[in-house]
C-alpha cells in the first residue's frame, strides 16, 4: 500500500526525541549512581560506544547545560554533576519507578510470555529496556525488583535468559481486555476481535484492498500469548496473529512506538516471519511509519487517537519533562554565544580606543 505522510504523527515530540534522550538519561544515571553525585570526565571519556554517543563524551555533555553542570575539580580537570532541575526530575523518576514497580513487572512478564518458548535472553531484554521503561539494574535478582515468578535460566550458546513460572492463569492481551470491556469478547479461543482502525487524513484504500481489510477484521483473533504452531504461516490467520503481536508489543512500550529495525531483531524469539516489516505497510490504519530523523519509527495509532484504550506507561510523563528540560539547553547555549560576541566586541572597542590614544 502506498505510504502517506501524516504530519500529526511526525510531530509527536516525545516519540522523535526518544533516541536523543536515551544517552542523556544513561549518562544522568551514571552520575547519580556515583557516591559523590559527580564524576570527572575521565570516568566516561572512553565509554562513548557504551552510551551510544558518536562524538567526544565531553562535547556531548556540554551540549546539554540544562542537564549537566560543569565545574573544575582536582588538577583543574572538568567534572560534571546534574543541574538542580535535572536532579529534581531524577527524584521524581525514582518515585515513579517505586510506585509503578508492579506495572513494570507486569509489562516485563508480558514481554517474556509473548516469546515463542516463554524465555528470552537477557541481552534481548536489555536491548529493549528503554522501550519497556525498565530502570537500570532492574534485571539483577540481587536488587529484589523481580518476584518469585521470574526465573533466570541458562540458554543455548551460553546465553543467560529470563523465563516466567506459569501459574496456569490465562494472560489476556490489550485487545482482549478492551473487547471484554466493550462486551464483544467472552474469553473464547477463536472469537473474532476487530482491530481499531484510524485512517490518516487523505489516505484512501482501493476498493479491492478495503474489501480484504473488512474480511481480515472478521477472522478469529489469535492472542500473542497463545500457541500459534498450528497456523499456516502463509495464511491471513497467521498475519492476524502477527499484527496482534505488534499491537501488543507497542502497547507495552513507553511511547507506544519503536524503531522498526529494533522490532525486527525480535523475529527469532517471537516466531515472527522474515518479512514481518510488511505488516506495518499492509495495515496503515493501525500503524504509522515515520521517516523523521533519518530512521523508520513504527507508531501504534490507537495510542494517540481519540479516547484511547491503551494504558499510559507510568514513565511517559517523566520523559516528557526531561525533553522539556533538554530543550532549555538550546536557549542557554544561544545566550552564551550572544554574550561571548558582546564581550569580544567590548574588548575590540577598548583596544581600538587605546590605539587612538
Amino acid at each position: 500500500m502506498k505510504w502517506k505522510k501524516d504530519p500529526f504523527f511526525d510531530s509527536i515530540v516525545h516519540i522523535h526525541k526518544s533516541a536523543e534522550l536515551k544517552p542523556i538519561v544513561q549518562l544522568k544515571n551514571f552520575i547519580v549512581n556515583d557516591p559523590n553525585g559527580c564524576i570527572p570526565i575521565s570516568a566516561v571519556s572512553k565509554r562513548g560506544l557504551e552510551f551510544d554517543i558518536a562524538i567526544r563524551v565531553a562535547r556531548f555533555l556540554r551540549q546539554y547545560p540544562s542537564v549537566f553542570e560543569e565545574f573544575r575539580g582536582e588538577h583543574n580537570s572538568p567534572w560534571f554533576r546534574l543541574t538542580p532541575e535535572a536532579a529534581e526530575i531524577d527524584r521524581e523518576e525514582k518515585r515513579v519507578f517505586k510506585e509503578g514497580k508492579e506495572d513494570l513487572k507486569d509489562r516485563l512478564k508480558r514481554f517474556v510470555l509473548m516469546s515463542k518458548d516463554k524465555v528470552l535472553p537477557l541481552k534481548i531484554i536489555k536491548g529493549m529496556a528503554w522501550y519497556l521503561g525498565l530502570p537500570d539494574r532492574f534485571l539483577e535478582d540481587s536488587k529484589g525488583d523481580l518476584d518469585e515468578s521470574f526465573r533466570f535460566v541458562d540458554m543455548e550458546d551460553g546465553l543467560r535468559g529470563l523465563t516466567i513460572e506459569s501459574n496456569g492463569a490465562k494472560v489476556l492481551s490489550t485487545m482482549q481486555r478492551n473487547a471484554m470491556k466493550n462486551g464483544v469478547y467472552f474469553g473464547g479461543t477463536l472469537e473474532g476481535i476487530e482491530f481499531p482502525l484510524f485512517p490518516s487524513k487523505g489516505l484512501r484504500l482501493r476498493r479491492k484492498i478495503e474489501s480484504w481489510v473488512n474480511e481480515f477484521q472478521k477472522l478469529p483473533y489469535v492472542s500473542p500469548y497463545e500457541d500459534f504452531s498450528h497456523l499456516d504461516p502463509d495464511s491471513d490467520f497467521a498475519e492476524k496473529r502477527v499484527v496482534g503481536m505488534l499491537h501488543e508489543l507497542l502497547s507495552l512500550f513507553v511511547e507506544h512506538s519503536a524503531e522498526r529495525k529494533k522490532l525486527l531483531c525480535l523475529k527469532k524469539y517471537f516466531g515472527l516471519p522474515q518479512k514481518v516489516h510488511r505488516a506495518f505497510e499492509r495495515h496503515p490504519h493501525m500503524f504509522y511509519l515515520s521517516l523523521k530523523n533519518k530512521t523508520c519509527t513504527a507508531i501504534l495509532k490507537e495510542a494517540y487517537c481519540g479516547n484511547s484504550s491503551i494504558e499510559r506507561h507510568p514513565l511517559l510523563a517523566v520523559r516528557k519533562k526531561y525533553i522539556e528540560l533538554v530543550k532549555e539547553s538550546d536557549r542557554i547555549l544561544k545566550n552564551r554565544r550572544v554574550n561571548n560576541r558582546f564581550i569580544k566586541h567590548e574588548k575590540l572597542d577598548s583596544v581600538n580606543k587605546f590605539s587612538m590614544v
